[in-house]
């Protein structure tokens, strides 16, 4: 399930854009706004802002790619990033006569065009592209490490076993 919603920020004035209409996707990107939002070497971002053009060679079409978050530092360093699941940025396992396997492939081939636009478009611009799964969010910091599932702790593990004991 994705979530969804509008992002209010603390600092207004570092937002490139309109800041009373920041949309995030997913709970990993408003993690991403409240770190650049709160993060002092940070000096202006924005979400969906910049465009990007990339060529599909399923449809033989080009199209328009949204790159999530634009932000730049205090010593002047710009920075496109696309926030995915770690599961989008490989290539996906051929399970034969497959739906699922070609929707995955689809997708992870669109992917792949994006952020070879997205990369050539930064390069030009004198920035740098980044591509952040939920590892990279955690190993940043910008994200907390995710806790175990409840079924798999042990302790509560034995706590659910049935009694042996009738009564």
């Amino acid at each position: 399930m994705a979530y969804s919603g509008t992002y209010v920020p603390i600092n207004r004035s570092k937002y490139q854009g309109n800041p009373d209409n920041i949309v995030y996707r997913s709970l990993w990107e408003r993690h991403c706004f409240r770190w650049l939002d709160q993060n002092a070497d940070v000096v202006s971002w924005s979400s969906e802002e910049t465009v990007v053009i990339y060529y599909f060679p399923i449809d033989k079409r080009t199209h328009r790619y949204f790159v999530d978050l634009k932000y730049t530092t205090k010593d002047g360093r710009t920075f496109l990033i696309e926030v995915k699941p770690a599961k989008e940025t490989v290539k996906p396992k051929k399970v034969e006569k497959s739906a699922r396997y070609v929707k995955e492939s689809v997708t992870y081939i669109r992917n792949q065009c994006k952020w070879e636009a997205a990369t050539k478009f930064a390069e030009d611009n004198g920035w740098t592209f980044h591509v952040w799964t939920e590892v990279e969010l955690v190993k940043l910091g910008i994200m907390p490490k995710p806790l175990k599932p409840i079924n798999k702790l042990p302790a509560l593990k034995a706590l659910r076993k049935p009694s042996s004991r009738k009564q």
